[in-house]
């Protein structure tokens, strides 16, 4: 592959193209529904997503689904339109992160008639909410049983049931909750935390006067448990902000969030923009995200009007019980506020589904004339804006200890009178944490910070200065983005890959080691929680090799001086490094021997065909031939190794991991060569040769090849053979189209299965597997499926890359980096194209 010309000075050679007023028009309209749209997106903790169609259909939400709420709103002659979120309800029945509610609990299954108000539960146990192990949040009760049941009992003296009234409910894992008798939920396998729902005309009806009873009952089917509810309803204060804005469109692109809404006769445009472009490391690491605004008028006559956005200091805690303090500070021309946990454990916590609970998170303005920004309590501060249009007079400092108490962190600016040229604005959101990982025993800053010497001060003001020219570079980029990826395989496949960009690279954090060493770091988002795992950064690679080889780079770094250390002695490579943010050897369970040393001696060889040397290779020479000796041995046949494909079960034999161990060994030839290395490269070449032809012996079936060696009438994706065919190696050229052409034959709605045992498939793998079809048609046919399963699924998360191909549900796994490898086909194209 011939080396590029870089982004930035492509980019920079069309900004002239780009005025001001295309700002608010997204570059190509699209048509791909997401299932969860992101909004600000900086890193795997500063991340917030709306799981709806519509913006303000409810709360955002971290990819956790943890609510991390944004509120918008405009005023438009006196009258308020909410276009974003759903703002917090007053209390009727508080959850465990206000105050600890006494309930019955057992965990022996108890009468039919359990759910009932007139039940009996005075030989259950009483205890405090919530209920569950001592790794959840607020719990007071333990429950380390298989199940519990819990009865809430309650007594309304009065209850107006013409008002909106809500559930607000948190469970682990399988859970069924009943208000007087009547059923209103009832889960699968999963985890959520404050699910918010409206009860129906009818279920507010079984509410009455004096005694009520919310029965649930919660199966634990492995880890961590839980159990919390409550009843809330509108706040009367701020019963202004319940009238919606009409949605008119949204677009996604790969740097921004395009929504229009009608505000009576205004239009508002409102544009979410993280500037994550992959050929700036400042930007890309830079925690920052602008939300931009624009209100014009559509009947030809000027409207007053005034825009509000808010958030709390819900921002900069994991559990809702968390002390808080926010406080508001000007600077240089820029009006903050700060908000975070008092306590400051700084990467104190680890794990997977959690939410960042140290540094502060960072709401700011211009100091103008008509932009405000404010501290103060929830409600009245939306009641004074609905009033007056403008912010209640802002406290310097507020601490919190209730979840109930959150003041609202608020932002607003008078556009005055609008008239159909229309009046704009910006604001920002940001996310100081401090220090981002702990890095071999030593805690490291993000790498826009330069060890210390750019305050977040120091971002935000050069951020605001270059607004302008930020968002034409990110529109500048969006368009090559897309214009790549339709090249390579089609509008609907631009799309998909202009859904998943902020997905892929805030799944990551980039830093700095102490000797300089470029870091770039994934969390192992919903599967463990394991930082910088090598067969997450394998499947990502396509996005990073064709944009930037550096990055690719900063993910294998660490992984090849961990075992140049010593800390790591094995003779393959390591799995992970981690829990994230702890970074300090492997935790992995188990070894994955052929699947993450074939992973890094073929990514070694992707980056120096990317580059036009092997000079990164040449420096981890020793390690790279110990691995590749590794997969010489033992690849040809493997025994019953962990892979990453395992999801129906470890079998040995199998043929797609010896299809790895294969191409590996081939990288290591083509590497030697690019080396000088001439009689290595032969040498490792043959034994690639005779491993191939030895392979399509022990795995022909018919009229395509097994799953394993051993195992008749099975078939599996042979995604691995994609670098033959890119690479032109010509190993398994007989192959690969006899099985493109078997594959298409397996099918489903919602695309190709990973293999023979079950329905579900890995998307990322899909897209693998579609780039060696012969032509753009054939790999939209694998394609499309996708697109129709990203569009269609009822799973309201960030892409899952691990969904049932029959139904479009996801399995699990949400917010990955690996759904990087959707760029497989681009870099195909591109590779093809320059030979």
């Amino acid at each position: 592959m011939k080396k590029r010309t870089t982004l930035t000075l492509l980019m920079l050679g069309a900004l002239c193209h780009i005025s001001a007023s295309n700002i608010f028009t997204p570059v190509q309209k699209t048509d791909l529904r997401l299932p969860s749209v992101p909004l600000i997106t900086s890193d795997p903790y500063f991340s917030i997503w709306s799981p709806y169609d519509k913006l303000n259909e409810g709360s955002t939400r971290h990819w956790t689904n943890d609510e991390k709420s944004l509120i918008g709103a405009v005023r438009v002659d006196g009258k308020v339109y909410r276009f974003m979120g759903k703002q917090a309800m007053q209390v009727i029945l508080p959850m465990a992160g206000s105050e600890a509610w006494k309930g019955n609990f057992t965990f022996d299954k108890p009468e039919d008639n359990w759910t009932s108000p007139d039940y009996s539960a005075d030989k259950w146990n009483v205890g405090k909410g919530a209920f569950g192990t001592n790794d959840q949040p607020a719990v007071r009760t333990e429950w380390n049983t298989k199940d519990i049941w819990v009865r809430r009992e309650f007594t309304l003296d009065d209850i107006n049931i013409n008002n909106s009234i809500y559930l607000k409910y948190s469970h682990d894992d399988i859970f069924e909750l009943f208000l007087n008798g009547e059923k209103i939920v009832s889960t699968g396998y999963e985890w959520k935390n404050n699910v918010l729902i409206e009860l129906k005309e009818d279920v507010k009806k079984k509410l009455r006067k004096g005694k009520n009873v919310i029965a649930a009952h919660c199966h634990n089917t492995t880890g961590g448990a839980y159990v919390d509810f409550g009843i809330y309803t509108p706040s009367e204060e701020s019963a202004p902000f319940e009238n919606l804005a009409i949605q008119k469109s949204v677009d996604v692109l790969p740097t921004q969030t395009y929504y229009t809404f009608v505000c009576g006769p205004v239009e508002l445009d409102v544009v979410f923009t993280a500037p994550v472009m992959i050929d700036d490391l400042d930007l890309i690491s830079t925690p920052i995200n602008y939300i931009s605004y624009q209100a014009r008028s559509t009947d030809k006559k000027e409207h007053d009007v005034q825009v509000y956005i808010e958030t709390t200091p819900q921002l900069s805690i994991n559990e809702m019980s968390q002390p808080t303090k926010a406080n508001v500070i000007k600077r240089n021309g820029l009006n903050y506020i700060q908000a975070g946990s008092i306590n400051q454990p700084i990467t104190g916590r680890k794990g997977d589904l959690i939410c960042i609970d140290w540094g502060y998170a960072y709401l700011a303005g211009k100091n103008g004339a008509n932009t405000t920004v404010s501290l103060g309590e929830y409600e009245k501060m939306k009641a004074t804006f609905a009033q007056k249009g403008e912010l209640l007079p802002t406290a310097s400092e507020l601490i919190t200890r209730k979840a109930d108490e959150m003041p609202a962190m608020a932002y607003s600016e008078d556009l005055g009178k609008v008239s159909t040229n229309g009046k704009s604005g910006f604001m920002m959101l940001g996310y100081d944490d401090i220090y981002s990982v702990e890095y071999m025993y030593e805690r490291r800053m993000a790498y826009w910070k330069h060890d210390g010497k750019v305050t977040i001060f120091d971002a935000f003001e050069k951020a605001e200065q270059n607004y302008q020219s930020i968002m034409e570079r990110c529109r500048n980029f969006d368009a090559m983005i897309m214009k790549d990826a339709e090249k390579a395989g089609g509008k609907k496949y631009a799309e998909i890959c202009a859904a998943s960009y902020r997905q892929v690279i805030t799944a990551h954090k980039l830093f700095t080691d102490k000797e300089g060493n470029l870091m770039f770091f994934s969390k192992e988002n919903n599967s463990n929680g394991c930082i910088n795992t090598v067969d997450l950064t394998y499947p990502s690679a396509p996005l990073f090799l064709i944009y930037n080889p550096e990055l690719q780079k900063a993910m294998m770094t660490s992984i090849f001086e961990y075992s140049a250390s010593g800390r790591w002695n094995k003779p393959f490579a390591a799995h992970d490094l981690g829990t994230y943010p702890i970074a300090n050897g492997q935790v992995y369970g188990g070894d994955m021997p052929i699947e993450e040393s074939g992973n890094m001696v073929i990514l070694a060889a992707a980056i120096a065909k990317a580059e036009g040397n092997a000079n990164y290779a040449k420096k981890y020479w020793d390690l790279l031939t110990i691995w590749t000796n590794y997969l010489v041995e033992y690849g040809q046949d493997p025994e019953n190794q962990l892979c990453t494909d395992d999801f129906a079960g470890h079998w040995a034999h199998n043929a797609n991991l010896s299809v790895k161990a294969i191409m590996g060994i081939a990288a290591y030839s083509e590497l030697a060569k690019m080396l000088g290395m001439n009689n290595i490269a032969v040498q490792y070449s043959e034994i690639a040769k005779k491993m191939a032809a030895k392979w399509k012996e022990m795995a022909i079936e018919e009229d395509h090849y097994r799953l394993a060696f051993d195992r008749q009438d099975t078939w599996s994706q042979k995604y691995n053979m994609v670098w033959d065919k890119m690479w032109g190696l010509n190993l398994f050229p007989e192959v690969i189209e006899k099985e493109i052409n078997y594959y298409l034959t397996k099918q489903n709605e919602y695309g190709l299965p990973l293999d023979s045992r079950k329905e579900y498939t890995k998307s990322d793998w899909v897209m693998w597997t579609a780039a060696m079809s012969p032509d753009i048609k054939t790999f939209q046919k694998f394609s499309d499926p996708i697109y129709k399963y990203i569009n269609e699924t009822t799973s309201r998360v960030p892409i899952s890359d691990w969904h049932h191909t029959d139904s479009g549900e996801w399995v699990g796994f949400r917010a990955r980096s690996v759904i990087g490898g959707y760029w497989m086909q681009v870099l195909m194209d591109r590779i093809l194209t320059e030979k």
